[in-house]
């Protein structure tokens, strides 16, 4: 056995101590509050028999994608399935990466310029920053959701000779709230700003049949780009970005994520376009996490839970335990009652913003949700 560097032992070493040590968690039949699996589609054997006579139908009885999208990869499935993105999301186009990081990490390491500037919100995904910083752009944060601490570096730093975007997530994966969209358009127009959004968490949870915050709110013609996450709402794999037919092929020309990987398998992209069916299809399940998010909403406020908890609206809901015993304490006590109630410790959040992450589904029962939090309030308080 070679030598294992001391750096790294000692950096283990002190996740250990702060009791922040990751590992990867068993498989269990607990109730299901952690899953970002929110309308029960990675489950569903219609989309899973639809996807599979898809394949058959086409005759695309095949494994692997045989290679990058621009050499052998690029599979008809690919193109009925962007197409029909496109018209669901009313984009002028739309471009599958493999994965939700791999559309972040490839659009913001090659879209912003040298001597641009990115304004980004100081909560946004990893995924954001770490494309951010393979860019040759500046990059600021602006404090969460705050649109005057954003017109702030607005006014500090526009100039005529560069491109400035703004980087948002309509629903924050850890705190579960949305930004004034509305706000943030109005400056990025104002300063002739670029506006990106992030729409992982509000696929299938947002809109009359799940298409997002943004459409709902008959803003998406008004945003530069949008990036869709599937491995959420719709329970498969990949990610999209919507924007110009000419964003599609500037991508497909030089954002790295894309041009230097495997493209997915013809089975990936053939459930990522049936599952878009079912979403268009089966409105009521959308309807039925609606319900739930409300249902949640008023019981943790019937147990006086509600000052713990992030204000959200969304199917993400944090209740706020400082400290990674104390929280981790709690959520060893609900998975023993039999819910899946995952604890997010720092450094995921900051210190003192460790919390229980609930996450809603369109297959809770309100039983289950009233019986959860419950549980939540007799831990606390007892």
């Amino acid at each position: 056995m070679t030598r294992f560097p001391k750096s790294l032992s000692d950096k283990l070493d002190q996740r250990i101590q702060s009791n922040s040590l990751r590992s990867l968690p068993e498989s269990n039949s607990r109730i299901d509050f952690a899953s970002n699996d929110y309308l029960g589609f990675s489950k569903s054997e219609t989309i899973f028999n639809t996807a599979h006579q898809y394949l058959t139908d086409h005759n695309l009885l095949q494994n692997g994608a045989t290679g990058s999208r621009l050499l052998s990869g690029n599979h008809q499935t690919y193109a009925d399935a962007e197409m029909f993105l496109a018209k669901f999301h009313q984009a002028e186009s739309a471009l599958i990466f493999n994965s939700g990081y791999d559309a972040n990490v490839g659009f913001f390491s090659a879209v912003p310029q040298r001597g641009d500037l990115i304004l980004y919100d100081e909560l946004c995904h990893a995924s954001i920053r770490d494309g951010m910083q393979l860019s040759k752009a500046k990059y600021y944060k602006f404090k969460h959701n705050d649109g005057e601490d954003l017109e702030m570096l607005l006014q500090r730093f526009k100039t005529d000779n560069n491109e400035i975007f703004i980087v948002t997530e309509s629903v924050f994966s850890m705190d579960g709230d949305c930004p004034d969209i509305e706000e943030l358009i109005v400056l990025a127009e104002k300063y002739n700003a670029l506006l990106v959004i992030d729409e992982a968490h509000a696929l299938g949870v947002f809109g009359d049949k799940g298409e997002g915050l943004l459409q709902s709110l008959q803003l998406q013609d008004r945003i530069f780009a949008r990036i869709m996450t599937f491995g959420k709402g719709l329970g498969c794999h990949g990610a999209a970005v919507l924007g110009a037919e000419l964003l599609k092929t500037y991508l497909v020309n030089f954002a790295r994520s894309f041009i230097y990987t495997t493209g997915l398998s013809p089975h990936s992209v053939a459930t990522i376009l049936i599952a878009y069916q079912q979403l268009e299809s089966e409105r009521k399940i959308v309807q039925q996490l609606r319900e739930n998010i409300v249902h949640f909403n008023q019981q943790k406020n019937l147990l006086g839970l509600k000052p713990m908890f992030v204000r959200s609206k969304s199917a993400i809901q944090s209740a706020i335990i400082p400290g990674n015993d104390n929280v981790k304490s709690i959520a060893a006590k609900l998975q023993d009652a039999g819910f899946d109630v995952k604890a997010i410790l720092s450094p995921t959040v900051p210190e003192g913003q460790e919390r229980l992450r609930f996450c809603l589904h369109s297959f809770n029962s309100k039983e289950e949700i009233t019986t959860v939090l419950s549980h939540l309030c007799s831990f606390l308080f007892k």
